[in-house]
């Protein structure tokens, strides 16, 4: 076996031309991100890193590509995502995106850590080895995300300790817990200081925080921000010296919006990233090849969108092996034929072609899961009485207004149908029923609360994907249906299920953790699909993502009104209030 030193004298030599390239890509448009200029040469590989740019035709390699003349650029580089948002495991996610150009991703298992602690997180590391892309994993910072919650575990600064050093961590993941590390909560702080000592990045999640909240971000060490809905916001963080991720997934799409702060003098402290996106969108659009062609497309030049998406992310996150096509860097690059679609001709990862035409070219790895993720849904029998909202005063109420397409919500404070003491979801003011009840050690707390702008015309929609702990979460347009999807969410052992008059019309099983699937991207897109469908029959002038817009409900992070399962929860305030007003 080839030693590191042996590597190490082996790629000199190559870059000397005194020894033989395993690898030439010949007459390429090589994409320079730190001069932002295109340069002609032929890219020179030995030992999966680049050695060499050659203009003179000095090099030679027992394999040869000519890309006669299309542009290269470095793979793709994901600054923050949720695998599990994509509802696939890690090493069939790698599959679906690098025939797009997207070669590493920055993952945070938050979700999966919160079904089932470091077993998740391990789960995650081991099954991102199979993976042909990259994937490096920031340590879940806020396992349960607060203690106004029940989730599957609780992760401590100890907890983590034993993942520090693994070669494929490279920090703590957002910091959502704003009045913790605020109030300097030992705890947080602990997880915050271990991270530090290890010499690892900590994200931040600053959703609606002010300019002297990011300043105690910062005082606590805090590098990077997600979560950026305004240009304004962004400039405040990176004057205060944060690394800002654009975010363009599923729900949340801020792109547009924050490109107004990338100027010339700010470029360098900016990346894209998706946060969450579903396998049918990873699979039509891709993700941060998606987000540079929207770049280029709102005038921003294809050169910058490519350093946002390359170099810029990878020192972020001291990758400073990537993101790069020069001597000394890993030879991830990818070829594009049109620079205004982004569309990936063919990639290769260490040197080794990987997919072209949009296909893999390596096989499909098994999946091995631990029996204690793959039965994870623990859900009392469900009845109408639990599910019964009762008012006492009379029918004025705190209700959750949703904002399509965004995580946020709206606190209203209205008059609501209440017949006999009880709650009636009403189809004509689109006021429905709202529940989140337990499902990890058999607490069965249930949180009721009511909500508008789902539009549902009839049925019920249940999900284990209920951010971030992961309770069942289901809305309804009456009582019996939604007792029918969360009986059934226990059967198929978490996913997706929708019902209308008695009838379950689609579900989508997701048996790993009640939030990913084992089945392969392309089937669990078909499954997808067929709950889009049925929810167009419940709401038929649905024009937004409603299962990631309804994921979002029980988030207690995210301003304004969300629920979880010991009750409704003012994000304002940071505490419980009654649903009666």
């Amino acid at each position: 076996m080839t030693t590191k030193l042996q590597q190490l004298t082996q790629n000199i030599l190559s870059s000397q031309g005194k020894l033989e390239a395993d690898f030439i890509l010949k007459n390429a448009q090589v994409a320079d991100v730190f001069t932002l200029t295109w340069k002609k040469a032929d890219i020179v590989v030995k030992n999966g890193m680049i050695v060499a740019l050659d203009t003179n035709n000095r090099f030679h390699a027992k394999v040869v590509e000519d890309v006669a003349g299309s542009y290269v650029i470095p793979g793709l580089i994901d600054g923050h995502i949720h695998i599990e948002s994509s509802m696939l495991t890690p090493g069939e996610f790698s599959r679906v995106l690098i025939p797009h150009g997207i070669t590493t991703v920055i993952t945070d298992p938050h979700e999966i850590a919160n079904v089932a602690g470091a077993e998740g997180i391990q789960f995650m590391l081991d099954d991102a080895q199979k993976a042909d892309m990259d994937i490096f994993v920031m340590l879940p910072s806020s396992v349960p995300g607060t203690q106004f919650e029940n989730a599957g575990a609780t992760l401590t600064a100890q907890d983590l300790e034993p993942f520090l050093h693994h070669e494929q961590v490279r920090g703590l993941a957002e910091v959502m817990d704003f009045p913790a590390v605020l109030n300097g909560k030992e705890a947080m702080l602990q997880k915050i200081l271990l991270s530090k000592e290890a010499n690892l990045v900590i994200d931040g999640h600053c959703a609606g925080l002010q300019s002297e909240q990011i300043t105690g971000y910062r005082a606590a060490g805090i590098q990077t921000d997600h979560e950026c809905v305004t240009a304004e916001e962004a400039i405040d963080r990176v004057e205060q010296g944060m690394y800002v991720l654009i975010r363009e997934g599923s729900a949340a799409k801020n792109l547009r919006d924050l490109l107004p702060a990338v100027q010339p003098h700010t470029a360098r402290r900016f990346g894209f990233c998706t946060d969450d996106k579903y396998v049918d969108e990873l699979i039509d659009e891709g993700s941060i090849n998606y987000d540079v062609a929207m770049a280029i497309e709102e005038g921003m030049t294809p050169l910058q969108a490519i350093q946002l998406a390359t170099v810029n992310t990878a020192e972020c996150y001291r990758l400073f092996d990537r993101g790069v096509l020069a001597p000394g860097y890993k030879a991830d690059f990818v070829r594009i034929d049109d620079l205004s679609t982004m569309q990936a001709k063919a990639v290769w990862k260490n040197g080794h072609k990987v997919a072209e035409n949009g296909n893999m070219l390596t096989n499909r790895q098994e999946t091995i899961v631990p029996a204690h993720i793959h039965h994870s849904v623990h859900l009392p029998i469900i009845t109408k009485d639990r599910l019964q909202l009762s008012f006492t005063k009379g029918t004025k109420a705190n209700v959750m207004e949703i904002v399509p397409n965004q995580l946020i919500t709206n606190h209203l404070v209205i008059d609501v149908p209440v017949k006999d003491g009880v709650f009636v979801p009403s189809v004509e003011e689109d006021l429905l029923k709202l529940a989140v009840i337990e499902r990890h050690h058999q607490l069965h707390t249930t949180g009721l609360g009511i909500v508008k702008g789902f539009g549902l015309q009839k049925g019920a929609v249940a999900t284990t994907v209920a951010h971030d702990s992961h309770n069942a979460l289901v809305v309804g347009t009456n009582d019996e249906d939604m007792v029918l999807a969360l009986s059934r969410i226990q059967e198929i052992q978490g996913g997706f299920v929708i019902v209308a008059d008695g009838e379950i019309l689609a579900e989508m099983p997701l048996t790993i953790g009640g939030l990913m699937t084992d089945v392969p991207a392309q089937q669990a897109k078909e499954q997808l699909a067929g709950l889009h469908g049925a929810l167009k029959k419940l709401n038929p002038t649905l024009d937004f993502h409603f299962l990631l817009t309804f994921s979002f409900v029980a988030l207690p992070v995210i301003p304004a009104l969300k629920l979880t399962d010991t009750g409704l929860f003012d994000v304002t305030t940071f505490q419980h209030i009654a649903v009666e007003a």
